[in-house]
């Protein structure tokens, strides 16, 4: 099959950090270049190939590869989105966690949540360029090598995201004639095995190398590969790949400050995606959950407070020091107390994640009261959030502190895609699994040590908890909880009969404060068996007479 392979000369001089594209500029014609001119040598090959890092931004929480609804926190007990407007990123996200059968059908789930057509319309590129490298790739044969490990990384990364949700999917490869209307999904063990496959030629053959934000590494395709075994059940080889990044020594925690590890190209980032002003690279993590006071509702964008932690989250985070939970119960009233909450005495990534009333930020206090320059909503009685908050809490984690919205409303910091701290959990839990609890403990305790909090040897199921809660704060709100609940069994369980809360603050006229237990549900949240994995969409259906629904969606 003869194609022409489009180039954007503005994707390929983007913020990756590579080399620049004056000399590309230079060619004629500017707006498309033949195969046989892109692959032939390994500075257009290059260029070609950057154009596929953007995908590791579509699948960051900035964007909307994972949930088209919002971050996948807010199908959860740990995030509340407190706009009834309905629409996606304000009442959607309820909807989905509420899991009505009238309501969430095969079409609504394929929609928020499905990725099909998208991901296979990424999977095509990435084989066009394998097989247009295989055909033209006229250089060097290690730079060849090179480059189709950094494609396999991309599709690797691709099939991951479409195993993890469908199980069963269609596999194509870099051949091209075997592409037909009509194919037949793979066994759940045959797409792992794809996805092992690729990651493992891109780790074998990538670079070595510390820095996240340049060229993938050889360290990203493991630690990613960590991951994907994780879902697949393979444990021996989730550890071994786990082990290729911890024994290189190229990555460590960030001790100093836990928001430093968010910041691009610490020790910390493995693999991340940089925005840039310059260049027009944006995205609107901020102008969505800044806190209300940030900027004020100017009567045609609604600007910040979109989505909130919930108490339920707050109560998942320990004592600093000393660790252990706090005791909740004298908030757990609908009478109101005026005793304060122990915030200031919760553990670093708790200080790091949340907003709270009093919290200090951008050089003001938080006020996410009644009445507050941040400002408090009760669910479903008041529609418009208009920047307030439902559950009395804003979040912290990757809201940039540096963001100035009269300068812009769109974000520059960069999506840390994968840190050694997951890393070290993939690993902790592959150990568990694998009866290797020396090690597991060890990981444990390092993740724990970095922010302070002591830690003691566990075994058996006690061990397991140990590793999900580390998993569940460590890495809260960065597209995990969701999935791991998921994969685990464990959603129907926890996301369901139950509802989220939050407490209302109202400040006294002695400048003391109120707190109320409230819900922030109308109703339960529940999570039917049938969404532990997605449907196949009805595009895919009505084309591909080789398949049919899965029988959960049928």
């Amino acid at each position: 099959m003869k194609t022409k392979y489009l180039i954007s000369v503005g994707i390929l001089c983007t913020s990756l950090g590579f080399s620049s594209c004056s000399d590309y500029l230079d060619m004629t014609p500017t707006n498309e270049v033949s195969d046989k001119t892109v692959w032939n040598s390994v500075t257009n090959a290059e260029l070609a190939v950057n154009s596929f890092y953007h995908y590791t931004a579509y699948f960051g929480n900035y964007n909307e590869g994972q949930c088209k609804a919002g971050m996948t926190e807010g199908l959860t007990d740990l995030i509340k989105y407190g706009d009834a407007n309905y629409n996606a990123y304000r009442y959607v996200p309820n909807e989905l966690s509420y899991g009505e059968t009238s309501v969430v059908d095969a079409n609504y789930v394929a929609t928020y949540l499905g990725n099909w057509a998208k991901v296979y319309e990424y999977v095509r590129r990435v084989n066009e360029a394998l097989y247009n490298l295989d055909k033209y790739g006229n250089f060097a044969p290690d730079d060849v090598t090179r480059l189709e490990a950094e494609l396999r990384f991309f599709r690797g990364m691709l099939y991951f995201d479409l195993v993890k949700r469908y199980k069963e999917v269609i596999i194509y490869d870099k051949d091209l004639a075997k592409i037909q209307p009509n194919m037949p999904l793979s066994t759940e063990e045959q797409g792992w095995d794809f996805v092992e496959s690729d990651l493992n030629f891109a780790g074998e053959h990538l670079k070595k190398s510390a820095t996240s934000n340049g060229r993938v590494t050889s360290g990203a395709a493991y630690a990613l590969l960590s991951r994907a075994m994780l879902y697949a059940e393979r444990w021996a080889k989730a550890k071994a790949a786990a082990e290729e990044v911890i024994n290189s020594k190229l990555y460590s925690l960030v001790k100093d400050n836990y928001v430093d590890a968010f910041k691009s190209n610490s020790n910390e980032a493995i693999w991340e995606y940089d925005y840039n002003a310059t260049n027009k690279v944006y995205h609107s993590w901020d102008n969505f959950y800044a806190p209300g006071g940030d900027k004020k509702f100017d009567g045609n964008n609604q600007v910040g407070g979109l989505a909130n932690p919930t108490q339920e989250m707050v109560e998942s985070y320990e004592y600093a020091t000393t660790g252990g939970f706090p005791d909740w119960s004298a908030w757990h009233t609908t009478e109101s107390t005026e005793e304060n909450p122990p915030y200031s005495k919760l553990e670093p990534r708790f200080q790091a994640s949340i907003l709270y009333n009093g919290a200090t930020w951008k050089g003001r206090t938080i006020e996410p009261f009644v009445g507050g320059n941040d400002g408090w909503m009760q669910w479903l009685v008041e529609k418009d959030g208009n920047g307030r908050t439902a559950t009395g809490y804003f979040l912290r984690k990757l809201v940039d502190e540096n963001h100035s919205f009269s300068t812009s409303q769109y974000s520059v910091a960069p999506w840390i895609a994968i840190r050694y701290a997951e890393v070290l959990l993939n690993y902790a839990e592959a150990c568990y699994r694998t009866n290797d609890a020396t090690n597991a403990n060890n990981a444990v305790r390092e993740i724990r040590s970095r922010v302070g909090l002591p830690y003691s040897d566990k075994s058996g199921d006690a061990l397991m908890a140990a590793i999900r809660q580390e998993r569940k704060v460590e890495l809260a709100c960065e597209g995990f909880y969701y999935w791991d609940m998921r994969r685990w069994k464990l959603a129907q369980s926890t996301f369901s009969a139950t509802r989220r809360h939050g407490l209302k603050i109202e400040k006294n006229a002695n400048g003391t404060f109120k707190y109320t237990y409230v819900e922030v549900d109308h109703k339960d949240l529940s999570f039917p068996s049938k969404m532990y994995r997605c449907p196949l969409p009805s595009s895919e259906i009505n084309g591909n007479q080789s398949v049919s629904q899965y029988p959960e969606w049928q």
